[in-house]
Order: structure tokens, then C-alpha cells, then sequence
């Protein structure tokens, strides 16, 4: 870390799901920075579950003296949940944050009793430490609405909340940055453009060298300039990869088959393809991949008159995140009453600026000799 700023953060081995949703098998860290000034301030706490070490962490840190503040960037409890003990621990603590944050405090800290001790900050307010000066900008929904960001203008850094966050511990982070904060963002921040696009504008303004996230990685150099730039066409709904995502959910494998054969057929013309099986895949890396490519094949088996569950659950995680800007091409199966193109075409024109390519190809049970010219006719009109 620069000078002065300390890395007090934490890595989670253990955690099964974050959010207790989204499978984290290389874990998470939870990450929180002291500034040492002739004033000290904390930026976040962390994790209740990684609690005893952050404590220890401090203290070390601190080196016997007692910080002056504690900034509170964001309420949820993977970064909070140390803030009752802290401000317990150290009388003469104050807490900076948003007002809505401070709003919200009573809700998670019942007993909480902070009269005289709280800051609350707006668009553009400064705190001097000594020689470093923070400047707070609101970032509202991104992705609660209390959260706001801090600006060290002397280390020219910039603490960002969940933004630039990824999935993974510090000593387990892929090579790849944009592999686990594509997931990342899709899943939690997807929703969210259109605040993530005005806090990006409000950064541009200012001469960033270090972006410090509440999760994942410090981003400097040339890491930092791709993160903005992915930041930039995620939050916009762009396709950053040419190519087609087709997923699939099958019970017998006959849907399978299809959705291979449309796979083949798309690779014959040059074309990248993302196939995932819907049946095995966590439904979070298949909205991953569904946002990262401008184009999508759907296909699914008709269940109990309507639509097999792990396509249905996947089109509505999208929905969930706003997906759109996208061009699709829907493939059912059905032995009797196919059903699944019908719920698909339903859930997609909730969406916006999706196209829903006509006609949806209906397959009966096994892909026949007779159904290759429409799968054909399919892939020509998706690419066109």
C-alpha cells in the first residue's frame, strides 16, 4: 500500500456462499484500510465471521494510538458489522458517513448510542487528517442507496466501496481480474447502471492512481485502466465480447443435443460460443457469461405445461439484473404440448431491448433430419 495507508482487510477461507447465494470456491476478502495521519481513519470494518482478526488487525496497526474516525462507506453487514464494538472500543471515535447511513445504523445496531459522535457528509465535503484530505462523493445504488465513495487527494486514491470488487481472497485472485468482477458485478451490481455510469463520471474528474474496493484487489496501472474500461461497458449493458451465449436446460438429453448441434453450426461460421449446461452450471456464472456476449440462444424442455425450472431461474436472475440490449433465438422441446417457448418469449418482453427472434423452432422430443433447415435458418437470422 502508499505510504501511510495500511491494508487491515481480511480473507475469508471458509465461506460456502456470499450473500448466501453465490458459490465462492476460491473464498472472499473483506477489506479495510487505515490512513496514519496526525488524525487516523478507518476506512470500513469487515465481515462479523473474520471479526477477532480484524480487531487484532487494528490494534497492530494502530501501534497504541487511538483513530480519530471511522468511515463508513457502505451499511452492509460484510462491511459494518464491526461497527458497534469500535466505536465501544475507542470513546473518542467519531463516524463519517452519508446521512442515509447513519439513518440506517439503529436498524442493524439497536442499542447504538452515537450523540455527538457522527459526521455526516454530502457531495463533495473534505475531512482534513494532517497531510491527507478526503472528499466524499455519493453513490447512491450503487448498489444500496446510502453508499458513497472517499477521494485521498494527497494519495490520489480512491476507496470505492463495492465498486471494482471481485469475487476471491487476495492470495487466491485468478489472473484474469475481469473473470471473478464480471461475476461479481452481474450478480450484485447489474441492476445498477445507470448510478455505476454517474460515479464514473464523477471519477473521471479526478487524477485516480489507486482504486482500493471493499473486496478484491488494489487496482493500479494498467489493471486500474481495464477495470474502468470493463466498468464502462458492463454498467452501459454493451456486449464486451463478440460472440453467442447459448444456454440449455434439458431432462433427458434430447435438448442437449439441439443446443450442441446450434453450437456446431455457429462455430462452422467463425463464431465464438459460450454453451452451458443449465442443469449443471451455478446459475451465477451463467448470468456472467449471458451479459458478457450481445447475443443468446435459449433452449429449454417444456415441464408440468410451462418452462424446465433452471431456464426459468436463469431468466429471471436476469430480469432481476436488467439484461438488455441483447438478440435472441429460442429453441422448445416438447413430447406432447410444447410449452417452454411460449413462457421464454413471456419473460424476455419484460425485458428491454431484447429481441426475441420469430419464429421460436419447436423440436419434438429429438432433434430430427427434418429440423436442421430451421436450425439453420435460426443461426443465419441471430448472426444477421
Amino acid at each position: 500500500m502508499k505510504t501511510d495507508i495500511i491494508y487491515i482487510g481480511q480473507n475469508d477461507y471458509d465461506l460456502p456462499l456470499f450473500e448466501s447465494q453465490y458459490p465462492v470456491p476460491c473464498g472472499m476478502a473483506y477489506n479495510s484500510y487505515l490512513i496514519q495521519d496526525e488524525k487516523i481513519a478507518v476506512m470500513d470494518t469487515v465481515d462479523r465471521r473474520k471479526g477477532e482478526e480484524w480487531k487484532q488487525a487494528l490494534k497492530t496497526a494502530l501501534a497504541g494510538r487511538q483513530p480519530d474516525y471511522l468511515v463508513v462507506q457502505h451499511m452492509e453487514p460484510d462491511h459494518s458489522a464491526l461497527i458497534e464494538w469500535a466505536t465501544r472500543e475507542f470513546p473518542s471515535l467519531s463516524l463519517v458517513a452519508s446521512q442515509k447511513a447513519l439513518q440506517m445504523l439503529p436498524q442493524f445496531f439497536e442499542h447504538i448510542s452515537l450523540e455527538g459522535r457522527t459526521l455526516a457528509v454530502k457531495e463533495g465535503d473534505t475531512l482534513s487528517l494532517g497531510k491527507h484530505t478526503l472528499r466524499f462523493l455519493m453513490a447512491p445504488m450503487v448498489h444500496w442507496p446510502e453508499v458513497m465513495v472517499t477521494y485521498d487527494e494527497t494519495a490520489k486514491t480512491l476507496f470505492s466501496a463495492d465498486a471494482f470488487g471481485s469475487f476471491g481472497t487476495l492470495d487466491q485472485q485468478e489472473d484474469d481480474w475481469a473473470c471473478e468482477a464480471r461475476r461479481y458485478y452481474f450478480n450484485i451490481c447489474g441492476k445498477y447502471g445507470t448510478p455505476v455510469q454517474t460515479l464514473l463520471r464523477k471519477a473521471a474528474a479526478l487524477d485516480i492512481q489507486t482504486v482500493c474496493p471493499l473486496h478484491g484487489p488494489v487496482l493500479e496501472g494498467d489493471a486500474l485502466q481495464n477495470a474502468v474500461r470493463l466498468y464502462d461497458i458492463w454498467s452501459r449493458y454493451e456486449a464486451e465480447k463478440q460472440g453467442v451465449f447459448v444456454g440449455y436446460a434439458s431432462i433427458h438429453g434430447g435438448t442437449a443435443k439441439v443446443a450442441e448441434q446450434v453450437a456446431e453450426m455457429l462455430r462452422a461460421r467463425g463464431v465464438k460460443v459460450c454453451l452451458m449446461d443449465l442443469t449443471k452450471e451455478e446459475v451465477s456464472f451463467a448470468v456472467e457469461d449471458a451479459f458478457a456476449y450481445g447475443k443468446a440462444v435459449f433452449a429449454a424442455s417444456s415441464y408440468d405445461a410451462g418452462l424446465f425450472p433452471p431456464m426459468y431461474n436463469l431468466l429471471h436472475h436476469l430480469q432481476a439484473k436488467a439484461w438488455q440490449k441483447k438478440r435472441v433465438a429460442l429453441i422448445e422441446n416438447g413430447s406432447w404440448a410444447p410449452t417452454a417457448g411460449k413462457v421464454m418469449r413471456e419473460l424476455l418482453s419484460g425485458m428491454k431491448d431484447v429481441e426475441v427472434l420469430e419464429p421460436v423452432v419447436t423440436i419434438r422430443s429429438r432433434m430430427h433430419e427434418a429440423d436442421i433447415p430451421q436450425l439453420e435458418a435460426l443461426v443465419d437470422a441471430l448472426l444477421r
